[in-house]
């Protein structure tokens, strides 16, 4: 039997799919579960080993679908309950495993127990599910304390009463439409085990936990007058965050381990969870909790050898101090895709994301770096998770307008108020087709840029040197190789380059202005960009073996 340290996960790369962008199959303008069952030959032949789906679950999509009205139905705008039970058996037939985000720190303003709260008086068993509290001020006019919204703004709404009259507050650590749940009550913990055995039941093999470590709040719900920031994120020297990180969520998924542990073939967790220190972030795959992390740390890291090589170190002890294998994480749905952060100034607040008339990226340069990366990032042991798109080498759209932007953080000012509206984007399959492929009437719920045309994925099939085709010789390599399943050992190799051996490739991304040779006795099997006789070039990486015969000038990467 698969133990749990041992499982499907602990080296499997897996490709995120946001549904609203992926496949549109009745020409609507946004994707769904149909359209995902479509392509799943094609994400199968990319050679990755799951697929985790963004929420689909019946919601106004206030947040894109993380603004839950009934976690136990699909949303109209994706397709039906039989669509996704279809959806996943296909997958297996495929060879993916299913991975499906749930969303227990808050649910919609819509969910049946929130209008349920509204209706009932201060004190009421329905309140009791969320976090109300009276106000304060003379009148209850101030918010309970001063925590401020993700998306901007005071963390607290104020509800009318049935008489009329103001009355208490609820909290969101996100919109308005998403009032967090209290954790703390008997009943949220059964429905939420329900909800897990439902899909689980239903043949799904594992759970993304959104906004893992905010579940529990500090007793008290004290006041926290310090900015929010890296630092803060990350264990900095400021107080921690009273309504993240909290030691209670640990109960909460040591319970939900034990409810996994009952069912066969192994099923997983991982968790969303900005936390840190690195030692902080383990504590939420012990033994006895969640299967694996994301480790936002290195996808946050600039474009630097110390740096990324400490936080690599970071993140390989703590884990190992566990028993867990690591996981790593370039894009997603939250954040500017890695392209066009690797094609920005080093000192450019990327939080602040791209904005029509802004600064945009250095397309070219970002493309480079980015595929040099996805290199280090699948060579290093453990789990790497992809971002629909990112192996076709796609940008951000930065340039979309104002009027067309649909992230409800544009409005507040929030942690992401550049939007995340470009990483979103619906992905382009064939330059040629409506929509480039993605839908067969052209609509699209987003604008796609004319400048996609060249990174459909009918454009790079096939074509050697593509970024698809870089990915999909790194995925054969990393499985052949069974890097997942390795143990990193640095080599020192130039200043201005970064160098690791696992198992049997030497691994080398150069940073510096010149190019470096790699060591004698190794010979290139797959390349981030054309080799010649002088090296690895700038902004570069290799994948090299213990030479067989002399090496060759003028390698191509595959």
């Amino acid at each position: 039997m698969t133990t749990r340290r041992d499982g499907w996960w602990t080296d499997a790369v897996v490709y995120q799919i946001y549904p609203r962008s992926f496949a549109d199959s009745d020409g609507d303008g946004m994707g769904d579960l149909p359209g995902i069952t479509a392509q799943l030959p094609a994400v199968a032949e990319l050679g990755v080993d799951a697929v985790w789906l963004s929420p689909f679950y019946r919601s106004p999509q206030d947040d894109g679908g993380y603004d839950v009205a009934d976690y136990r139905d699909v949303d109209p705008l994706f397709g039906t309950l039989a669509d996704a039970q279809r959806l996943v058996e296909q997958a297996h037939a495929a060879g993916l495993k299913v991975i499906v985000d749930l969303v227990p720190n808050h649910t919609s303003d819509a969910h049946p127990w929130f209008v349920a709260a509204l209706a009932a008086p201060p004190g009421s068993p329905e309140r009791d599910r969320y976090v109300f509290r009276d106000g304060r001020g003379s009148h209850g006019e101030l918010p309970p304390n001063d925590w401020v919204s993700e998306f901007g703004g005071p963390a607290w709404t104020r509800v009318t009463e049935a008489d009329g009259r103001p009355g208490q507050w609820y909290l969101h650590l996100f919109s308005r439409r998403q009032p967090d749940l209290n954790w703390g009550l008997a009943e949220v913990r059964a429905e939420f085990v329900d909800i897990l055995r439902f899909w689980l039941d239903r043949g799904v093999d594992g759970f993304r936990v959104d906004v893992a470590h905010g579940l529990v709040k500090a007793e008290g719900l004290p006041d926290w007058p310090y900015e929010r920031d890296r630092l803060a994120m990350y264990g900095g020297p400021k107080p921690p965050l009273p309504f993240y990180d909290q030691d209670g969520v640990h109960d909460i998924y040591r319970e939900w381990h034990r409810v996994l542990a009952g069912y066969q073939p192994a099923r997983m967790m991982i968790a969303e969870a900005y936390v840190g220190p690195a030692p902080r972030l383990a504590r939420y795959v012990r033994a006895d909790e969640m299967d694996q992390a994301f480790n936002f740390e290195f996808l946050v890291t600039p474009w630097d050898p110390a740096e990324l090589r400490a936080v690599v170190d970071r993140g390989l002890a703590a884990f190992r101090d566990v028993a867990a294998a690591p996981t790593w994480v370039l894009s997603n749905h939250d954040v500017v895709r890695h392209p066009s952060r690797y094609g920005m100034p080093a000192d450019y607040p990327i939080a602040r994301g791209l904005r029509a008339g802004g600064q945009q990226p250095d397309e070219a340069l970002g493309l480079r770096r980015a595929r040099a990366a996805t290199l280090l990032m699948l060579a290093l042991p453990g789990s790497a998770y992809l971002y629909q798109g990112e192996e076709l080498g796609l940008p951000e759209h930065g340039t979309i307008p104002e009027e067309l932007r649909q992230d409800p953080a544009r409005l507040r000012g929030g942690t992401h108020a550049g939007t995340r509206d470009g990483a979103r984007v619906p992905i382009p399959w064939a330059a040629r087709s409506p929509a480039y492929g993605f839908s067969p009437s052209g609509r699209s719920w987003l604008p796609q840029p004319p400048s996609w045309a060249a990174y459909a994925r009918d454009r790079q099939v096939g074509v050697a040197g593509s970024t698809y085709e870089l990915y999909r010789a790194a995925l054969a390599l990393r499985r052949t190789h069974r890097l997942g399943r390795g143990e990193l050992r640095w080599r020192e190799v130039a200043p201005c380059a970064l160098a690791f051996e696992n198992r049997d490739l030497l691994v080398l991304l150069n940073f510096g202005p010149s190019p470096v040779r790699l060591p004698e006795g190794w010979e290139p099997i797959l390349a981030s960009a054309d080799l010649a006789a002088a090296g690895v070039p700038t902004d570069a990486a290799v994948w090299a073996r213990r030479a067989r015969r002399s090496a060759v000038a003028g390698v191509v990467p595959v």
